[in-house]
Parts: structure tokens; C-alpha cells; sequence
């Protein structure tokens, strides 16, 4: 039964709650009954409160507090019902849910059932009405429901119901009505029944929380790993075992005192970040934001040391807390597994009961689970920990029955350094890493069950270690085995639309265990401070050689490991149209069968960082300096290898694309003739599918496609993206160059709420500007209202025509994005072969951000020539080729100038928009 000791903690005690208020001559004389006889609750549930925070702080055990406030809340009730005169009613007053199980936060629903047996009459109803106005007078917000008994068997048809009702706890009122819920509850529904239902309803909140422990702002109640997984056994259990606690399970022989222990511990740790939770919103607020973590961390203990790195202390909190979070959802996926093999599968019909087959004298097929043979398997014969894995591959099958499971996890405890230097382990780890079938899954269960860190002990040192950032989706571990999991798509029919070279490179790669171990070591000493890649190289190679690898093997997984950001970073933040770039990495990366390697380990990477930030933009820049490469290092006699054979060659691929089309309003002589004033750039700059969509656009545009004339109004066509984003939208630009171009377009973009994705700028021989853009419509409209298109080109051609109106908009910085902080830095580099400097840019992405970089260029008289644009989570990572508005090259004077002009610009944006 429930029962705590609020006397230890030091609550206050309830008012004095009359009926005779009339004697109370401290009250105001024009105070009502009610008011009178209320006096003080809603402040003495604020002192509560305050009790509580300050008997954590004492030190006292957070499930004492959790229960204090539940026997708290018991006595203001039990006062009430009692109060409006209840307690003289057939009535029954049940506390349910959390609230049921003596569970409450300072913000926790007040789960009530008022419980009667058939009539009720108007009288007591007109009394609950009271007791129901006067809870909501203090502030205590109940979820209450009034039924009948014959309501109650009506309503515990929903499984939620039904749920809440197993955790009644009567209060007050008829005994007899004592074990009505739960007995409705056993009535309507059979263990079976309960059972799917819940697991069903299980499988659904997974996804909503998107089935992962690991999300940025988890919830902590509903999310994988939360409370809800501990409440899941007590439901599934409680139904058929009829215990009232969680520990009960132990002396049922369902639950070790182990098992129990870790739950325990791990639901504390989750309840104290709860209670932190409500103290900073004031309510019942359940998700754990970027708004709350740093405080919350603080609050907590984690303290910043002095050698940290800004967000260390943070990152360790977040780090703990999803290893419990991990730990919980393991321990409910076994035991919830554990009811069904010991509970439902016995009384299953022979027909559905799983099989059992022998895979050898160790290990037996339980239809779709693997199981041991006999409970001393493990002690017996250490090395099937790493053979049962392999076996799970060989015979297709992914889950493990239960009493494997456990025999496994105290196994893997045992796993040491002389285990991990015998030679038979050594190999079934890599004959593990070898078979491709089933290999995220089973390496996922090894990491959830304790063998994957126990023998790499630095992967357990990453598991649950998270970036305190927007760019970095998953945890260290759980990156590292997404990564793996995207390299088998490689190979998998359904994906190969969305990886289609990529997919073919990997196919011929023999040795696919060299970029599984390269995926598991290229993070692998992340949070250690220093260089991680440098880092993992040595770790990655002293692994390989320790297990037997060559040294040619070793050293390519160490290259891979040390240079896994070489290609993402080329292709983004350089201009690989420039031929010397190209040359340059190419050197960097020496073979052919390095970058193969590279290049298929780069796509997996980025899309496991991130999923939403992979487009088909990103995946043409790596397509791009991956053929570039290629030819480069195979010695390709065809291959472009300066800037005139690869405008060459881009003229020549969009001639044969214009060959077959038909086109009436094009003719290749017109076309020529039309390329040859577009300038170098131009074709070094775009592709081949591109050039064609403008080329058509400008020679259906006379005058602009006929002749230059000064006169001419400007063109610009839109048309939908559809490979590099939802509701990307490309916008092509031909019109006179003017100065000033760049910062008016990007105004205008920012007026109509646009996102600037990508941007190319580029001034044709004959003074045209040729700009093309890649926006991203939040509001989805731009493609399909005519009017917003309309709007859109106009407002362009009206800020072309007078281009010194710039009017920005103030926009809030989102709520995700104030929370970090990114130090502005902006660096210039000389480029002979354009004359130019190059301007990188990083900084905090916000609202208008490109707007405001336009408006300094503006200020600063800067020609904007090119522009590259990356975000990068909270992060943007921008470049642009600037000049004067001469074409000339900046002096050191200008460009500091310019540097001090947008740090101030950015550092002002931010402070005023913050909220």
C-alpha cells in the first residue's frame, strides 16, 4: 500500500478547514463562507512546494518527495470531500494514474474518480459541483470524473481508462467501492487483450517521439527511455499479477532486486529533472528544452570545470540523461518481451507458439529469437557473447529471447582485456563486423546489452555523449551506428534511387568491413578535447593491427578515420568550379581507392548527422568533387583538367541536352550566340540542366535575349526544386548589372519570409547579372498561388529600379536558436585567379541574416560576385567573392572596415531580437 512520512520532510501542515466560519473573527467581514473556510489553501499549496524544493536541496531522496506531495494532496481531499459533507454520501473517492501510485510533481495532473454506486441524487450532485468549483478556486486543477459503476465498466472499454483505473487508490468514502476499478478492469479486459493494446499504444508513442531515445528536446514522460516505459510493466503486469507496486514484481520472480534497482534509480533521475522542470515553468511541463537544459544542469550539479569547453557541464548532463533514458527502454523492452514469453505464449494455440530449432550446441532458434541452449552457456563458453551475434546474422533473425538477454548483460560485465586479446574473440569480432546481414541491429543490441562497450571501452565512453547544438541530430553512439546502418542501404534496391552512385561504389567495394570499422572509430574520441580525428586515427589503427589486420588494412581505416571531414568540408565551404581546389584535394587524397572509400563514408556520415540537412544541393556538390576527382586521379585523358576544359565540357553536356528537346523557340546558333556573352564563369558556376532552363528563359524574353539594352526590364522565372527540398523553390535572375544587386534581392526575399538555401551571382561579359537562387518557402504557398509569384517579381523589378529603399524586417530570433552561442567570425582570403577576396562567414543563423550581410555590403560599397550559403544546425557557414564596386580588390583598410561593420551589424541583430 501507499504510505509516506511527511513529518521526516518537514511539509506544512494543512489549515484548519470549518464549517463555522462565522467564528473566525480574523476575516474580513464581507468574506463569503467559502472564501472564509478556503483562506489559505492555494498559498499552502505554494508552501508546499517550496517544501519540497528545499528538502531536495537538503539532500532528501526525490521518491520521498514525489510520494510527500501525493499524502499532501491526500489530506487537502480527504479535508474537502469531508468538507462538503461527501464523506456522508454513498460516494468513493479514488486517486488514479500517477497520482493513483502516490507519484505527484509539483505540476502533476490530480488524476480523482468519484465512484458511485448507481442513483445519484441532485443534492450530492449539487455538492460535487461545489467540491469541483472550489479545486479550481485553489489552483489545483483536477482531472476529475464522476460515474457510476456501470459508467466505470462503460469507460474502462478505452485502454487509457482502463490504465488509470488499475492505479486506484481509494481515499475516502464507500469501502465497499474499494476494489470496483480494478475489478472492472480485469472484467473488460483479458491479459492478451490488455497486453496488445497497450503495446500498441506503446509502438505509437515511439513514433510520435521518433523512435529514439536520443531527440534534441526530449520528452521525458512520453518519449522512448521515459517514465512512461516504467509505467508500461506496472500496467502490463499489475493486470495479471494484481500487485500494487513495482516491487511486488520482485517477489513475484518477474523482476531481479538488480533489475529493480536500475528502474529505481533511473526513475528518480528522471523525476528529480521533472521536479526542476515545473519549478522553472510553473507547470506541468514534461519536455526537456534547449530553454531549460543549461539551468536544469546547474540545478543538478553539473558544474563547468575549469579546462571545459562552454557547453561541457551541459553535455554531460544530456549525456546522463540519455543513458537512463537507454536504460530504461532496454530494461522495458525485456520485461515487457519477458510477460509475453512467460505469460501470454504459454496459452498461446500450438499453431501460433514459436518453434524451437537447434543452431548448434550452444544456441537454439526460437522462432524469430535466438536463445541459449542452457543457463551456463556464457560462463561455460565466454566466447558465444560475440558468436551468438555472428549466428543472428547467419540465420537472419534480430531480437534475443529474454533469459538470454539476462544471462548476456551479467556475461558482458565480465568481458575484460584478457578477453579482448584472446585470438578467438578477435576474430569472431571482426567476422561480426564482416557479416553485412542484420549488422546495425545486432551491433545496436550489442551496444543496448552492454558487449559493445565493454569491448571497445572508449565506445562506451561516447555512448549518450551529445553536441550542444542543431547540427548534430543523434548522440555519438547512436550516429556511429545510424552511419553503419545507412552504409547497408547501399546496398538495399530501395534506396538506390536515392543514392545511385554511391550506391554503386559500395556494391564493388570487397572489403566492406574497412568502412564499418572506419564508421565506428571516425567519432570515437569525441569529448576528450584535442583533434578527435587525430584522435580515432591512432585508436582505429592500434585496433586493427591488435586484431590481426594488415597494415596496409589498418592504415586505410586510420586514413579514413583521420580525414572523414576532408570531402564534406571541400565541398562546402570551397569553390570546387575552381579547378586548383579540385587539384588540391585530389593530392590530399592520393588513390582512387581512398577516395571510393571517402567518398561512400561522407554520404553516410552526413546523412546520419543529420537527415533533414541532405539534399540533392549537397549531394550534387559531392557528386560534383567526386567525378572531378576521379579523373583527375585515374589520369582521364578526357578529363577537364583547367578551368577552359571544364567550361568546355559544361557546354558541350547541355548542347546534348538541348539536342533532345524540343524547342522551337531555341536554335543553336541563337544559343551560341547567347553563351558566348554569358562569360567563363558562368559555365564553370552552373549545370548543365540549369544552363538549359536560363538559356530558354533569356531567348524567350526579347529584348534582354536579343540585344543589350539598358532598357530592358528585368527577367525572372521561378520553378519548383523538387530533389533539394520541400517546397524549394529556384529563382533565376537575368537583368542589367547595377551595384548594390545583391543586397536588394536578398531585402526583398527577406521581406516576403523567404530562406535563401543556396546563391549564385555572376556578372556576364556584356554587364547582365546572371543570379540564381535556391529559397525555401515556409509557408508552402509560392509554388502554387500565382499571386505570391507575381508579387514576388515585381517587388524584385521595383527594388532593381531603385535600389537604395531597403526596408528589413524585424524578425524574432526562434526559440531554438537563442539558446546557443556561436562567436562571429569572418575571415578574408585573397583568390589571384578571380581577382577577388573571399569572405567566410560564420555566425549564429537568424532571421534575415543574409538581408542584414546585404545591407552591410551596401553601406561598405561591396560588389558581391559569388555566394555560397551553408547552414549548419544553429550555425551559418557562409562565403562570398567580393571586390569593390570598381571590380578591384580590397585593401586591408576596407576589409577590416567591412569585418568590424558586420560583426556589429550581426551582434545588434541579435541583442534586439532575442525574446
Amino acid at each position: 500500500m501507499f504510505s509516506c512520512d511527511v513529518a521526516s520532510i518537514d511539509l506544512t501542515p494543512l489549515p484548519l478547514l470549518s464549517r463555522d466560519t462565522a467564528t473566525n473573527a480574523s476575516l474580513p467581514t464581507d468574506t463569503n463562507a467559502s472564501e472564509k473556510s478556503l483562506l489559505g489553501i492555494p498559498e499552502w499549496l505554494t508552501q508546499i512546494n517550496d517544501d519540497i524544493s528545499r528538502a531536495l536541496e537538503r539532500g532528501v531522496n526525490i521518491r520521498q518527495l514525489v510520494a510527500a506531495r501525493a499524502c499532501a494532496i491526500d489530506r487537502l481531499l480527504i479535508a474537502l470531500f469531508t468538507w462538503f459533507e461527501l464523506d456522508k454520501t454513498d460516494l468513493a473517492l479514488f486517486a488514479t494514474g500517477g497520482y493513483g501510485r502516490g507519484e505527484l510533481s509539483l505540476y502533476s495532473d490530480i488524476d480523482i474518480l468519484l465512484l458511485y454506486p448507481d442513483e445519484m441524487s441532485a443534492d450530492v450532485s449539487g455538492k460535487i459541483d461545489g467540491l469541483v468549483a472550489l479545486l479550481w478556486d485553489i489552483g489545483l486543477e483536477p482531472a476529475l470524473s464522476v460515474r457510476s459503476v456501470d459508467d466505470a465498466l462503460e469507460a474502462a472499454l478505452d485502454h487509457t481508462i482502463a490504465s488509470a483505473q488499475l492505479e486506484a487508490r481509494l481515499l475516502i468514502g464507500n469501502t465497499a467501492l474499494r476494489e470496483v476499478p480494478i475489478q472492472i478492469v480485469n472484467k473488460q479486459w483479458s491479459p492478451r487483450a490488455f497486453f496488445d493494446a497497450k503495446i500498441d499504444e506503446a509502438k505509437t508513442r515511439y513514433l510520435q517521439h521518433n523512435a529514439t531515445e536520443y531527440n534534441l528536446e526530449p520528452n521525458i514522460k512520453a518519449a522512448p527511455g521515459g517514465l512512461r516505459d516504467i509505467h508500461l510493466v506496472g500496467w502490463v503486469t499489475k493486470r495479471y499479477f494484481r500487485v500494487s507496486k513495482l516491487y511486488d514484481l520482485v517477489q513475484q520472480n518477474f523482476l531481479t532486486e538488480k533489475e529493480f534497482d536500475e528502474l529505481s534509480f533511473a526513475e528518480g533521475y528522471l523525476w528529480q529533472i521533472r521536479h526542476y522542470l515545473h519549478v522553472l515553468t510553473g507547470r506541468n511541463e514534461n519536455k526537456l528544452l534547449f530553454d531549460y537544459q543549461r539551468e536544469i544542469a546547474q540545478l543538478m550539479g553539473y558544474e563547468t570545470q575549469p579546462d571545459d569547453q562552454p557547453n561541457a557541464a551541459v553535455e554531460r548532463f544530456m549525456r546522463d540523461y540519455y543513458r537512463c533514458a537507454m536504460q530504461i527502454s532496454t530494461l522495458s523492452e525485456m520485461l515487457i518481451n519477458h510477460y509475453y514469453e512467460t505469460i501470454i505464449e504459454p496459452h498461446l494455440p500450438d499453431a501460433e507458439r514459436p518453434k524451437k530449432q537447434a543452431i548448434n550446441a550452444r544456441f537454439n532458434q526460437v522462432g524469430d529469437q535466438i536463445a541459449m541452449s542452457h543457463h551456463r552457456v556464457f560462463a561455460q563458453h565466454p566466447e558465444a557473447i560475440l558468436e551468438m551475434f555472428l549466428l543472428m546474422g547467419q540465420y537472419g533473425i534480430k531480437n534475443v529471447r529474454t533469459h538470454t538477454v539476462r544471462a548476456l548483460k551479467i556475461a558482458a560485465r565480465g568481458i575484460d582485456q584478457v578477453y579482448r586479446e584472446n585470438p578467438v574473440h578477435q576474430a569472431l569480432f571482426l567476422a561480426n563486423l564482416k557479416e553485412q546481414n542484420y549488422l546495425f541491429h545486432r551491433l545496436r543490441a550489442m551496444n543496448r546489452y552492454g558487449v559493445l562497450g565493454s569491448y571497445i571501452p572508449a565506445f562506451a565512453q561516447v555512448t549518450g555523449l551529445m553536441q550542444y547544438d542543431l547540427f548534430h541530430r543523434y548522440t555519438v553512439d547512436a550516429h556511429t551506428l545510424f552511419l553503419i546502418r545507412i552504409l547497408h542501404r547501399f546496398t538495399d534496391p530501395r534506396f538506390y534511387e536515392d543514392f545511385p552512385l554511391v550506391s554503386s561504389i559500395f556494391q564493388r567495394i570487397e572489403r566492406k568491413e574497412i568502412l564499418v570499422l572506419a564508421a565506428m572509430f571516425h567519432d570515437i574520441a569525441k569529448g576528450r578535447g584535442g583533434n578527435h580525428s587525430e584522435l580515432g586515427q591512432t585508436e582505429s589503427v592500434d585496433f586493427c593491427l591488435a586484431h590481426g589486420m594488415s597494415l596496409a588494412d589498418a592504415n586505410l581505416v586510420g586514413w579514413l578515420t583521420r580525414y572523414h571531414l576532408l570531402m564534406s568540408l571541400t565541398a562546402q565551404k570551397k569553390d570546387i568550379s575552381d579547378p586548383e581546389v579540385v587539384t588540391i584535394f585530389a593530392n590530399l587524397v592520393g588513390n582512387v581507392t581512398h577516395l571510393n572509400h571517402l567518398y561512400v563514408l561522407t554520404v553516410a556520415d552526413m546523412n546520419a548527422t543529420n537527415p533533414q540537412l541532405w539534399n540533392s544541393w549537397r549531394a550534387t556538390l559531392m557528386k560534383q568533387l567526386y567525378s572531378q576527382t576521379r579523373r583527375i586521379l585515374r589520369a582521364d585523358i578526357d578529363a577537364p583538367t583547367n578551368r577552359q576544359d571544364m567550361i568546355s565540357a559544361t557546354r558541350k553536356q547541355t548542347l546534348d541536352m538541348l539536342d533532345n528537346v524540343s524547342n522551337q523557340h531555341m536554335n543553336r546558333d541563337e544559343v551560341l550566340r547567347l553563351w558566348d556573352d554569358l562569360g567563363d564563369e558562368y559555365f564553370l558556376r552552373e549545370i548543365a540542366e540549369d544552363i538549359l532552363w536560363h538559356t530558354e528563359a533569356i531567348l524567350n524574353h526579347p529584348p534582354i535575349g536579343l540585344a543589350s539594352n539598358a532598357d530592358s526590364p528585368p527577367l525572372v522565372v521561378l520553378r519548383e526544386h523538387r530533389e533539394l527540398a520541400l517546397d524549394a523553390v529556384q529563382v533565376f535572375v537575368y537583368t542589367q548589372d547595377q551595384m548594390n544587386l545583391f543586397a536588394v534581392t536578398m531585402a526583398v526575399f527577406d521581406q516576403m519570409n523567404l530562406d535563401v538555401l543556396d546563391a549564385r551571382i555572376i556578372t556576364a561579359t556584356r554587364d547582365f547579372a546572371l543570379d540564381s537562387y535556391v529559397l525555401l518557402d515556409p509557408s508552402g504557398t509560392l509554388l502554387v498561388d500565382e499571386d505570391s509569384q507575381q508579387e514576388l517579381k515585381q517587388r524584385l523589378i521595383n527594388a532593381f529600379k531603385d535600389p537604395t529603399v531597403l526596408k528589413l524586417t524585424n524578425k524574432r530570433i526562434p526559440r531554438q536558436l537563442r539558446h546557443f552561442e556561436v562567436t562571429t567570425v569572418i575571415n578574408f582570403e585573397f583568390n589571384e585567379a578571380s581577382d577577388q577576396h573571399i569572405m567566410s562567414l560564420e555566425t549564429l543563423d537568424q532571421p534575415g541574416l543574409l538581408a542584414r550581410v546585404g545591407q552591410v555590403f551596401l553601406q561598405e560599397k561591396i560588389e558581391v560576385h559569388a555566394a555560397r550559403i551553408t547552414t549548419l544546425g544553429e550555425r551559418a557557414e557562409d562565403m562570398f567573392y567580393i571586390s569593390d564596386q570598381n571590380d578591384e580588390p580590397l585593401s586591408t583598410e576596407r576589409l577590416d572596415a567591412l569585418k568590424s561593420a558586420l560583426i556589429a551589424s550581426l551582434s545588434a541583430q541579435k541583442d534586439t531580437n532575442v525574446i
